[in-house]
């Protein structure tokens, strides 16, 4: 029942024909470090985060990450900041899903 077939010695991995048909190992690849990905340091401060979330009545992450136009990790960052110090507070939501409102 159709067994393991042999290759013809030129095409094992790791072996050259040669310019006479000898057959040379071929010289081992040196592996390559994936290079490092570049840490992007994006901020948003306090003023420009109060002007995204002045006129919302629900303050999500999302919502803010739109208005600001930042990542949603930036955006989460600012809320968690912002309920630090007292400027908004969690009214609701569920699941990593969570509404805020301002403290007026």
């Amino acid at each position: 029942m159709g067994g393991n077939k042999s290759k013809p010695a030129g095409k094992d991995k790791g072996t050259v024909t040669g310019p006479g048909g000898e057959i040379k190992t071929a010289p081992k690849e040196e592996k390559k470090k994936p290079q490092q990905k570049a840490r992007l340091a994006v901020t948003i401060d306090e003023n420009q985060g109060m002007k995204a979330i002045q006129s919302m009545k629900a303050i999500t992450v999302q919502s803010v990450a739109k208005a600001a136009g930042v990542k949603i990790s930036v955006a989460n960052s600012l809320i968690r900041t912002l309920e630090a110090k007292g400027v908004v507070k969690k009214v609701g939501g569920y699941s990593g899903h969570r509404v805020y409102a301002k403290v007026k």
